[in-house]
C-alpha cells in the first residue's frame, strides 16, 4: 500500500461518455470535428458552385459538393436536360448549410437564374445552340425554360412546316437558337426553326435548281388554304392554285386532296430567285372538252348543277370542267329586266337546251325557257281581242299600269282606261304593286309582244247615262273635293266629278267657296268625248239676276212703245197743202217725244 500515490482524476473526463462506453473526451470530439471540417471544402451560403450527381431517381437528384452532407435537388429543375446521368458536372446554389434535419439545401434553378441574364445575351452573340424546356402554350407560341428564364418560342419557329397541334410540343425538351432580346423589358425569344433552316436553304438551291417546267414530282400534301393547297416536294415548297387542282369548278380545295396525302403533281411554273413554284394537279388529265361527246349539237338538251350565279345568268357544269352560260333572257319568256338569282340559285339540277356551241372556244350558252312553249306563238287564240282576264300588277309608270296575264305575257292598262268618272293622277291611287285587276284585252301587238288592256271597259259607260243627266243649264248639288291653282274640283252624284273656275267659285254674298262646302252647281258645258264638266256656282244666282233685269227692262220697253202709240196724231193723206197750224203741231209732238226719251 505504501507504493500507492494519490492520483487525481482528470477534470475534464467525461463519465457521460464513459458510462455510455465511449471514453473519448470532449475536446477529443472537438479536435475530431474540426480536422474533419478541415478535411472537407469550405462553404459559404448564398453562393454558387460546381457539385457532382451522384444519384437519381425518380423524383431528386442527389448532388456532392465537397461538403460534409450532400444536397437532394428535385429532378423537375433538370427537365430541361433529360440527357442528366451520374458523374455530371451541375451548378447549384447554397441555400442553407444545414436545416433542421441537418441536410444541405441546394437549388439547381437558383444557380441557373443567378447566371441566366449573362449566359442568354452569350448565347445570343455567339448563336450558340442551346437547350430550352417548353413549359406551356401561350397566345401566338410556347413558354420554354431557358437558362431559368421564361423565352417565348413564336409558332412560326417551331418548325419550317405549319404546327397544326402545338400541344404535342408541351413538356419537350428541344434545341434552341436565341433570336431576340429585349434587355428593357427583359424578354427573350427563341427560334428551332432557324436551327434547320440553313440546312433546308442548302437543299432547297439543289432541288430548285435541277426543276424544269413539265416535269412531274410526288410531293405531299403539306398545307391547305382557301386559295390553294401547299406541296412538300422534300424540302422545298409548292403551291397548286385553287383553280390548278381542277378541270372543275372547286369551292374548298378540301374537297380535291386531304392532309398528307401523297400526290403526283406537274411543274407549271418556278422563280429561282423568290423560290415560288407553282404546282398543276388537273393537268394530269386530259381537257374535259376535248373528252365532250361529238354528237352533241346545238337543240340537244343537256342536265347539270349550277355552279356560279350572277345578276346576269347562271354557269351550269354539264360534266366537270365543262360549262354553259344559261343568260337571265334566256329563264323566262318574260319581258321584265330581272336578275338569275330569281331563278336559280348555286347546286340546283337542272334542265336546259344548247343553244350554241362552240368546240374551238370551249364555250356553250344554254336555255330553259326554251323547254316551254313560247306564249306568243297563238296569241290571238288564247287571249282574243274584247276577252277578259285576270291579271297581276307587275309595274307603275306615270301612264299607266303594267300587269302581267301568265310568264311571259304582259299588257299596259293606260292611266285613261282604269275609271270612267274617276279622275286619276297616278295608277297607284287605284291598285297597288302584286294585287289582282280584272282586265279586257283591247288590243294585240305581236311584233313588240304587248297587249293594250282596259279596266273601266268591264263596265257600261256611264257617261251614256250622264249625257242626260247634267245637260247644260241644269242645276246639280256638289261638294268641293280639292282645291287647285285654277280651281276646284267636285263631287257630283253617280261618283262623277266636275270643275269649276275660280271666278265661278264667288258666292252671292262676294265670298269664295271653300273646301268640303256643299253648294249648288249649274252645268255650264258637257263634254262626253273627253269626260269633262264645268259648273258654276256663280251662275246660279247672277242668271237669276240677270233674267230679272232682263224682264224689268222688257217690261220697261213695253210700256214706252204702249205710250208713243197712244200720244202720236193720225195722220191723213190729204191732197191738200200743209197749213202753218200743222207745222207748230209736229213740231210740239217732237218736243214731247225728245223728252220722254
Amino acid at each position: 500500500m505504501e507504493n500507492l500515490k494519490n492520483i487525481a482524476p482528470l477534470s475534464d473526463f467525461d463519465w457521460n461518455a464513459f458510462e455510455n462506453g465511449s471514453a473519448e473526451s470532449a475536446q477529443n470530439q472537438k479536435d475530431l470535428e474540426k480536422a474533419y471540417d478541415e478535411t472537407l471544402g469550405r462553404v459559404n451560403e448564398n453562393e454558387v458552385v460546381e457539385g457532382t450527381v451522384i444519384s437519381i431517381n425518380k423524383r431528386e437528384v442527389v448532388v456532392n459538393i465537397g461538403y460534409k452532407s450532400d444536397g437532394i435537388i428535385p429532378l423537375n429543375e433538370f427537365r430541361y436536360n433529360p440527357e442528366l446521368q451520374i458523374g455530371d458536372k451541375v451548378e447549384v446554389y447554397i441555400e442553407n448549410q444545414e436545416d433542421k434535419k441537418g441536410q444541405l439545401v441546394l437549388s439547381h434553378k437558383k444557380a441557373r437564374a443567378s447566371k441566366s441574364w449573362e449566359r442568354v445575351n452569350q448565347a445570343l452573340e455567339a448563336k450558340e445552340v442551346i437547350k430550352g424546356y417548353i413549359k406551356c402554350r401561350t397566345k401566338g407560341g410556347m413558354i420554354v425554360d431557358v437558362f431559368g428564364i421564361e423565352a417565348f418560342l413564336p409558332g412560326s419557329q417551331i418548325d419550317v412546316k405549319p404546327i397544326r397541334d402545338y400541344d404535342v410540343f408541351v413538356g419537350k425538351t428541344m434545341e434552341f437558337q436565341v433570336v431576340k432580346i429585349n434587355q428593357e423589358y427583359k424578354n427573350v425569344v427563341v427560334s428551332h426553326k432557324a436551327l434547320i433552316e440553313a440546312e433546308l436553304e442548302a437543299q432547297k438551291q439543289e432541288i430548285i435548281s435541277k426543276l424544269e417546267k413539265g416535269q412531274v414530282l410526288e410531293g405531299t400534301v403539306k398545307n391547305i388554304t382557301s386559295y390553294g393547297v401547299f406541296i412538300d416536294l422534300g424540302g422545298v415548297d409548292g403551291l397548286i392554285h385553287i383553280t390548278d387542282l381542277s378541270w372543275g369548278r372547286v369551292g374548298d380545295p378540301k374537297e380535291i386532296v386531304e392532309l398528307d396525302q401523297k400526290l403526283n403533281v406537274v411543274i407549271l411554273d418556278f422563280d429561282e430567285e423568290k423560290k415560288r413554284i407553282a404546282l398543276g394537279l388537273k393537268q394530269l388529265t386530259p381537257h374535259p372538252w376535248d373528252a365532250l361527246d361529238s354528237e352533241l349539237k346545238v337543240g340537244d338538251k343537256v342536265t347539270g348543277k349550277v355552279v356560279v350565279m350572277a345578276d346576269y345568268g347562271a354557269f351550269v357544269e354539264i360534266a366537270p370542267g365543262v360549262e354553259g352560260l344559261i343568260h337571265v333572257s334566256e329563264m323566262s319568256w318574260s319581258q321584265h329586266l330581272r336578275s338569275a338569282q330569281d331563278f336559280l340559285k348555286v347546286g340546283d339540277e337542272v334542265e336546259a337546251v344548247i343553244l350554241t356551241l362552240d368546240r374551238t372556244e370551249r364555250k356553250m350558252s344554254l336555255g330553259i325557257k326554251q323547254l316551254k312553249e313560247d306564249p306568243w306563238k297563238d296569241i290571238e287564240n288564247k287571249y282574243p281581242a274584247g276577252s277578259k282576264h285576270t291579271a297581276r300588277v307587275r309595274n307603275f309608270t306615270n301612264f299607266g299600269v303594267f300587269v302581267e296575264l301568265e310568264e311571259g305575257v304582259d299588257g299596259l292598262i293606260h292611266i285613261s282606261d282604269l275609271s270612267w268618272t274617276k279622275k286619276i293622277k297616278h295608277p297607284s291611287e287605284f291598285t297597288q304593286i302584286g294585287a289582282n285587276i280584272e282586265v279586257v284585252v283591247l288590243e294585240i301587238d305581236k311584233d313588240n309582244r304587248r297587249l293594250s288592256l282596259g279596266h273601266k271597259q268591264l263596265e257600261e259607260n256611264p257617261w251614256d247615262v250622264f249625257e242626260t243627266v247634267f245637260t247644260d243649264g241644269s242645276i246639280h248639288e256638289g261638294t268641293i273635293i280639292e282645291m287647285l291653282d285654277k280651281g276646284a274640283v267636285v263631287q257630283l252624284e253617280y261618283g262623277v266629278e266636275g270643275f269649276a273656275t275660280p271666278k265661278h267659285l264667288v258666292k252671292e254674298d262676294g265670298s269664295h267657296a271653300q273646301l268640303n262646302e256643299k253648294l249648288p252647281f249649274k252645268v255650264i258645258e258637257f263634254n262626253k268625248d273627253s269626260k269633262r264638266i264645268i259648273l258654276s256656282h256663280s251662275r246660279t244666282f247672277e242668271d237669276a239676276q240677270r233674267a230679272e233685269a232682263r224682264a224689268e227692262k222688257k217690261a220697261a220697253s213695253a210700256a214706252k212703245k204702249a205710250a208713243k202709240k197712244e200720244d202720236t196724231p193720225t195722220i191723213q193723206n190729204q191732197a191738200a197743202s200743209t197749213t202753218l197750224g200743222d207745222i207748230d203741231a209736229l213740231a210740239a209732238l217732237k218736243a214731247k217725244m225728245e223728252k220722254g226719251e
